[in-house]
């Protein structure tokens, strides 16, 4: 159970990067090119779309917020992962209402297309996905750190092979000393 949490650590925010990727920046701009799309049914897919998004959006938030709690985790994860969930519940929350308030008046023919809570929006899937990419790039290297360290390790000559049954990652067996010939400096 700990290794798939560890995995999902990773993959669950490079599928939301993926997501915000196909959403915000294919879909949501071709779809206004497509012929003979208006604004209002333009709009209307939006709003269809987006919703479904952001319903991904808190089922991913969910898993990965489980994930982090089941698994160890440096202060700059819980960092990102606090800032996501806050990006996310203000752009599902607050924006979300005032854009579905907009739409409704765009295709009830009282108001333009095009608002600034748009601009709002998309300044929030922005961040989220900065914030996402780099929370994706501290738990790769969370991820890779331990494998590297051991191959580092066993390349040196460190552990039951080369210096001794009981050796830590420092060569100093339980007992405190050092077996011959390991001269690896401890920090």
């Amino acid at each position: 159970m700990r290794s798939a949490a560890l995995t999902a650590r990773l993959v669950i925010p490079a599928i939301w990067l993926g997501l915000i990727i196909a959403i915000d920046l294919i879909e949501a701009p071709l779809k206004f090119q497509a012929p003979g799309i208006t604004i209002p049914l333009g709009l209307g897919i939006g709003r269809l779309v987006f919703t479904g998004m952001n319903i991904v959006e808190g089922v991913l938030a969910i898993m990965l917020i489980s994930a982090v709690v089941m698994t160890r985790q440096i202060r700059p994860a819980w960092t990102l992962l606090a800032t996501i969930a806050g990006l996310l519940i203000v752009k599902v929350a607050l924006v979300r209402p005032l854009l579905n308030a907009r739409t409704e008046a765009v295709l009830a023919g009282t108001a333009e297309a095009g608002s600034s809570v748009h601009l709002i929006y998309i300044a929030l899937d922005a961040a989220l996905f900065c914030v996402l990419a780099a929370f994706t790039w501290v738990q790769a290297r969370a991820l890779v750190s331990p494998a590297v360290t051991r191959v580092q390790a066993g390349a040196a000559g460190i552990g039951a092979g080369a210096a001794g049954i009981g050796a830590d990652a420092t060569g100093t067996d339980a007992g405190g000393s050092r077996p011959a010939g390991n001269h690896i400096r401890s920090s």
